[in-house]
């Protein structure tokens, strides 16, 4: 895993060819009006690449998507749940890296009054923080990337939440039309200067941090959902995605280029049952999208983590070079939508969400839903049925939506929800499995358990004598009270 490194650098040849960019000069030293338009893109680029390889390859192991090939040796260790310290520790370098320029747009922004560009950088820190904190719980937010402070101190899973939503809800009360001096434009790989769609963004990511809070915080879910969908707030109806990517060296999607290009094989990834027998099961066209050979008779899957039992001819994952990079999909905003319709509203209007999100989804694969939506159809939504019925079948959808690059995010909102139903007893070789549910990898090192966050890594906690005590990989996040 440390080639990925390599990408994370090379994504940043995507910027320009401008020869004013460079990613390694100091940027209090740079003329006026560059600092931006040359950090700005870095930043970007280092969130897309550690999000999209490191945590996109983990999430799809721990959501089910992949298990690991049963000739390959390169990710057994996530499939049987061994992740350790020394594992994966460039995913943290690298988002930290990211966070650094971030942080430098997001300080210089707010001294001079760039509302714009306070806007862009506090969405971006908000937005790979949150998967850090989802994923590993404490981490540093308040002194992070702090050249004064070396040994920055940890913030509880708890503390970091309240410090995004503050950040988060201040970038997005400022007067964008005052905003002071240069104007995003190519720079942004977002969304190339649309601070409408930048505000969208932004009150996505808000929903999102308060629907993680459902659990462990009700009343206060409750609360900052209602003042924002009350308060007239628009959420995002396209893609916040990285999607400049090329079929070349170093620059194309970063999921495919860790797995395939800088690899050198298309044969670790294959397709999990979990996924694959829940498309089958449901008629759903995207199996024919997700794996080779998907809804066919020689379509083949495997039962999770059982890589040791010689099985042949399964289907391989299908990955393409020039697939954007999602930050947060427009499915993925409908789907928060809705199940904010459904928990506080009565379920006014999650049916047009829900039905918007898989519609969306299926349309980044140039399908059509058919009869799936219909009455009586594989995925129609249960308007008559329990608020339970109807967040199962949101988390579901949404599941489905996540692959192949966002399955962390699936994997996280399986911890909070409970859907898709994991199951601890049912092994998937038994006819008495249901297609779609969770099952524990067959090769397992933690027993009966599912992984419920990512160690700290040993840069961090030989470092920093402020990280927090080494957490069992079974022990939930703050928010987790399942």
């Amino acid at each position: 895993m440390k080639k990925i490194a390599t990408l994370i650098t090379a994504l940043f040849l995507l910027v320009s060819c401008d020869e004013t960019f460079d990613i390694n000069r100091d940027p209090d030293l740079l003329p006026a009006g560059q600092a931006y338009a040359t950090i700005l893109p870095a930043g970007i680029a280092g969130v897309v690449g550690a999000q999209g390889s490191y945590y996109a390859i983990v999430g799809g192991f721990w959501s089910q998507f992949w298990t690991q090939n049963t000739t390959s040796n390169q990710y057994k260790d996530v499939d049987q749940y061994s992740i350790g310290t020394n594992d994966y520790q460039e995913g943290w370098r690298a988002t930290y890296d990211a966070l650094n320029d971030i942080k430098v747009v997001k300080a210089k922004a707010l001294a001079e009054g760039n509302w714009n560009y306070f806007l862009i950088a506090t969405v971006l820190e908000v937005q790979a923080s949150q998967v850090l904190a989802d994923l590993y719980d404490d981490i540093p937010y308040a002194e992070s990337n702090n050249p004064a402070i070396l040994q920055p101190k940890f913030n509880t899973g708890k503390e970091a939440y309240d410090l995004m939503i503050a950040d988060l809800k201040l970038a997005l009360s400022k007067n964008l039309s005052a905003s002071v001096g240069d104007t995003p434009a190519k720079d942004d790989f977002i969304f190339n200067g649309d601070m409408k769609k930048w505000t969208k963004y932004g009150n996505t990511l808000l929903l999102k941090l308060h629907l993680r809070l459902t659990e462990v915080n009700p009343a206060l879910a409750e609360s900052g959902i209602k003042a924002l969908i009350n308060s007239g707030a628009q959420f995002l109806d396209v893609d916040a995605s990285m999607h400049n990517f090329e079929d070349a060296d170093s620059k194309s999607n970063p999921l495919f280029e860790s797995d395939r290009r800088q690899l050198n094989t298309t044969l670790n990834l294959k397709a999990s049952t979990t996924m694959y027998s829940y498309l089958d099961l449901n008629d759903d066209p995207r199996i024919a999208k997700y794996y080779e050979d998907g809804g066919t008779p020689a379509g083949k899957a495997n039962n999770q983590g059982d890589f040791l039992n010689n099985a042949t001819g399964l289907s391989t994952v299908i990955l393409a070079p020039t697939t954007p990079a999602y930050l947060i999909s427009a499915e993925e905003s409908y789907f928060l939508q809705a199940e904010a319709l459904t928990r506080y509203y009565g379920g006014a209007g999650a049916k047009a969400a829900y039905d918007l999100g898989v519609t969306a989804n299926l349309k980044k694969y140039s399908l059509t839903p058919g009869t799936l939506l219909n009455a009586g159809g594989s995925y129609e939504f249960p308007s008559t049925g329990t608020n339970a019925e109807k967040i199962e079948a949101i988390i579901t959808q949404k599941w489905i939506a996540s692959f192949p690059g966002n399955g962390y995010e699936s994997f996280i909102e399986q911890n909070r929800t409970g859907y898709p139903i994991a199951s601890t007893t049912i092994p998937q070789s038994s006819e008495d499995y249901v297609p779609g549910h969770f099952a524990v990898s067959v090769r397992s090192v933690i027993g009966k358990n599912f992984p419920k966050r990512i160690v700290l890594p040993n840069i961090v906690k030989s470092r920093n004598p402020n990280a927090p005590a080494l957490k069992a990989i079974t022990l939930p996040v703050w928010w987790d009270v399942n």
